[in-house]
């Protein structure tokens, strides 16, 4: 069989072997810029709007996706190179593969060799939507003084090189300045990411780097931008060799960077848009007045769930989250924290069965096609744990609930930020606070486990409740008389 490149020109060849975009993407218009085009986006909304291209007419829902960082260069110049198109592989719970070309990017724009083309972008009318998925560690808040950080090198730099910036707060702040000048509408701005009032926390931090470089415009953005809250969710491991291979084995198709995912997928936004948007609501997705009870039961179930089985998982030598999940002892504590921790926390989840919501995330945990990797879903842990974790430990806290399971989880990051699992074997360890967690981890392995815990950014005020810290030192200090596995059992026969 004839293998093909995927790029435009071969569609129609490679339209024969597995489903590709029938509608003319030379016609879209860009009516959306998204940064980020990682893995997630192009599993996620890109997939979204490329159903709802499928569906209607429209054409001016189009993606812009703007690499931003020095390190997205391989992705910017794989997706240049075929045309913004890439194949979706979808690994079904059976084992099979549902393969299919999405085709909703028509632009990839690389920040860092020409800023202002992005801005400009941006800022043109026909931009509606700056759609974005920048990691938790991406929006400069700092946990300690629950505030932007108005230290950070980069954002410093951005405020002196206001066309020049490296920074998502910089590139909008331009776009919006010349919107704003050139006598144009705002636009939205909706966050991807996994935060808890992620619309919120997007506008907070961005007017709060408005207000350090360009103050008059903060008047103009609270009256022309909007920021809805969204939720987001579908598992989307990293993309392996393997997975390429297979895609070329299988129907001879070249796709130097297709995305994995599981067959389930969400998407809750508020339906709060100053300038317009996409129908997704035709193609699955759901639109709310208020997204803050999905977004709190899938932060602290799904994301936390998969922080527990990666940090647990990893101490324990497994490379994978379905093989930590089928671990009965892991498996147990995780239903554990579930039930006895976090369930308690989520009173106001009307028309949700949370049962059934529990036992669907162990299903898809434990989907051995998807093989996630414990390196990805550990990595930034300094970002997510904040996030994922602490707000339930501290409504715990609040209300005399159980925070045990919790502080066993802090006590087994402290282990695993040493760098070693229970074998010895090296953990790669992702992390832009790595030096500082392995340094605090060193301190509290020669007899001082409350040591981690001082990590204020990311930990806030926690070392002043005796509660936790009492919990803590006592998982830490069983983690390393008797080892994961025991103490693992122990907990759970409490």
């Amino acid at each position: 069989m004839t293998s093909y490149t995927l790029n435009q020109n071969n569609l129609n060849q490679i339209s024969e072997r597995i489903s590709v975009p029938k509608y003319d993407r030379s016609q879209l218009k860009t009516g959306i810029v998204h940064i980020g085009i990682g893995g997630f986006h192009r599993a996620h909304e890109a997939y979204y709007t490329d159903q709802l291209l499928h569906n209607t007419s429209i054409t001016e829902w189009g993606i812009c996706g703007v690499a931003l960082l020095p390190s997205d260069t391989n992705i910017y110049n794989t997706l240049k190179a075929q045309d913004g198109l890439y194949t979706l592989m979808v690994k079904e719970f059976d084992g099979s593969l549902t393969k299919r070309v999405i085709g909703s990017i028509t632009e990839i724009l690389f920040a860092p060799a020409n800023p202002m083309q992005v801005i400009q972008k941006m800022a043109n009318p026909e931009v509606k939507i700056v759609t974005l998925t920048i990691t938790e560690g991406g929006y400069n808040y700092n946990e300690a003084t629950k505030s932007f950080d108005k230290e950070n090198p980069a954002i410093l730099y951005d405020i002196a090189n206001p066309l020049a910036p490296k920074t998502v707060f910089g590139y909008l702040t331009q776009a919006l300045k010349l919107r704003k000048e050139n006598g144009n509408k705002g636009f939205t701005i909706q966050s991807c990411d996994n935060i808890q009032g992620n619309g919120h926390m997007t506008k907070n931090m961005l007017l709060s780097y408005v207000q350090m470089a360009e103050p008059s415009l903060v008047a103009w953005i609270e009256a022309h931008v909007s920021f809805p809250n969204s939720m987001v969710d579908r598992i989307t491991p990293a993309t392996s060799p393997s997975d390429i291979e297979r895609l070329k084995t299988e129907v001879s198709i070249d796709d130097a960077w297709p995305v994995v995912c599981e067959p389930f997928k969400q998407w809750v936004i508020e339906d709060d848009f100053v300038n317009g948007r996409p129908l997704w609501e035709a193609v699955g997705a759901q639109f709310v007045e208020d997204v803050v009870p999905y977004e709190k039961m899938k932060l602290s179930l799904l994301n936390a769930g998969h922080t527990v089985l990666g940090v647990l998982g990893a101490l324990s030598g497994y490379a994978t989250i379905d093989e930590a999940v089928h671990d009965a002892q892991i498996s147990a504590f995780l239903k554990h924290y579930m039930d006895t921790e976090v369930t308690p926390t989520l009173a106001d989840l009307e028309g949700v069965d949370l049962e059934a919501y529990k036992a669907s995330l162990l299903q898809r945990f434990g989907n051995v096609n998807i093989k996630d990797q414990i390196d990805r879903i550990c990595s930034e842990s300094s970002a997510k744990v904040p996030i994922f974790v602490l707000p339930t430990v501290t409504t715990n806290l609040e209300t005399n609930g159980s925070v045990d399971f919790a502080a066993f989880l802090i006590a087994a990051w402290a282990i695993y930020s040493l760098g070693k699992d229970e074998k010895g074997n090296d953990l790669m360890i992702k992390d832009a606070m790595k030096a500082t967690l392995h340094d605090k981890a060193v301190v509290a392995s020669n007899g001082n486990p409350k040591a981690f815990l001082e990590i204020e950014s990311i930990f806030g005020q926690l070392l002043t409740s005796e509660r936790f810290v009492k919990a803590y030192t006592t998982a830490y200090q069983n983690l390393v008389k008797f080892g994961i596995k025991k103490s693992v059992l122990n907990l759970n026969t409490i």
